[in-house]
């Protein structure tokens, strides 16, 4: 594409200085991590970070999240919130990296850290050419995606999204090879909720069942039963997982328990399935333990909702991506994933778009696992596409 004067996206040529500043606060952040709620040094890092450039108004809207507005001197235009989550996880890190976490027990198994580092270097960037900006940049470092309700929705409560016309955030992503970005309209993650059910019986010796009411052979009817929720029950084009994670109930071989208690997490990304499925559980698990004579417990947690992109804004970023890193390859349709993301809070205020940059490959350690690490290459691409989208949706 040959690019005219109005369709140029300025400022996106990182300095190579800023690039190995960018590296240096990933790391910084990555010795230092700090759990969800609790990112007290992390949220005065990037403070301190943010008061040093001109331009910015820095606040905190909550006691470990930090905004930093800045509003553009070309002209009027949109008001566009770029998002970073900044806390970590609790996990011993196991990668033996020289700046591995100080903080035991405690590890960016994320990304988080990268996130963060990145829109430090695009704030930096922004700040220092207001001139060539129209509309408004708010700058939001996040707390507590990891763990919900999450810090997306208390954000979202104290007023940050009044006046957002559009949402942008990234996530890198260790599985997807470095150079890969993935921008994609409609369905991106899935909502995730959990529940718990308990079955109340009646216990005896396993020796003479025929004197009990046998939760775990109640709960075995149960897990099985389940399953057929997605198989049987949703329409075939209809994406969905229940998953039973945990089953507790008994400590002796030959004693039947009174309860079995079991849990796990359902991902859907259609509201009517989501409200469907736990609908479903219960009415299986009534049905079930009445047949048995069990009692039961049931309850449903709803988690983040799922993250759908916005059509248009996707296809505006998409176009941006072409421009700033021509040399990436562009993903625009791939398969929704079942992770989820506290993003999704903001869409329901502005349009938006969360887009996923390669920063490893297939042989990467996963998300939240001990040896997880970034190809710190991805960080540049981060810094532009943050730059880009600031140019791209104030417009």
């Amino acid at each position: 594409m040959t690019q005219t004067p109005e369709t140029r996206i300025p400022g996106t040529q990182v300095p190579a200085e800023l690039s190995q500043q960018v590296i240096q606060w990933r790391r910084h952040l990555h010795r230092h991590p700090e759990l969800s709620f609790q990112e007290h040094h992390t949220a005065q890092f990037v403070e301190e970070e943010l008061r040093r450039l001109p331009h910015l108004s820095v606040s905190r809207p909550t006691p470990t999240s930090v905004l930093a507005v800045l509003r553009g001197q070309a002209g009027p235009g949109k008001t566009v919130l770029l998002r970073a989550d900044m806390d970590a996880l609790p996990i011993q890190e196991e990668t033996g990296l020289e700046f591995t976490s100080q903080n035991a027990g405690v590890m960016h198994a994320c990304g988080h850290d990268g996130h963060t580092a990145m829109l430090l270097g695009a704030a930096r960037m922004l700040s220092a050419h207001p001139e060539t900006l129209s509309g408004e940049v708010r700058f939001i470092f996040q707390h507590a995606e990891e763990l919900p309700p999450g810090g997306a929705q208390q954000l979202v409560d104290a007023g940050l999204m009044d006046g957002v016309d559009t949402v942008m955030g990234i996530h890198l992503m260790s599985p997807v090879p470095t150079g890969v970005v993935v921008v994609k309209g409609g369905p991106l993650m899935a909502a995730a909720d959990r529940f718990s059910l308990k079955i109340q019986g009646k216990g005896g010796h396993g020796a003479m069942p025929n004197q009990t009411i046998d939760p775990v052979v109640i709960a075995a009817q149960i897990i099985l039963a389940f399953q057929t929720i997605v198989s049987r029950t949703l329409d075939p084009m209809d994406t969905a997982v229940v998953t039973v994670a945990t089953l507790e109930g008994g400590q002796a071989m030959n004693v039947i328990p009174d309860t079995v208690t079991l849990g796990g997490t359902v991902r859907t990304f259609n509201p009517e399935v989501r409200t469907l499925i736990p609908e479903r559980m219960e009415a299986i698990a009534k049905g079930i333990t009445q047949a048995h004579g069990a009692t039961y417990q049931f309850d449903y947690i709803q988690g983040y909702r799922a993250t759908t992109n916005d059509p248009e804004v996707a296809a505006k970023l998409q176009e941006m991506v072409r421009q700033v890193l021509p040399e990436a390859q562009l993903l625009m349709n791939p398969n929704p994933l079942m992770g989820s993301e506290d993003f999704s809070a903001y869409m329901t205020k502005a349009p938006g778009t969360f887009v996923l940059i390669g920063a490893g490959g297939p042989d990467a350690a996963p998300h939240h696992h001990p040896k997880f690490d970034l190809d710190e290459r991805a960080l540049e691409q981060g810094v532009k596409l943050y730059i880009g989208a600031a140019h791209t949706l104030t417009r």
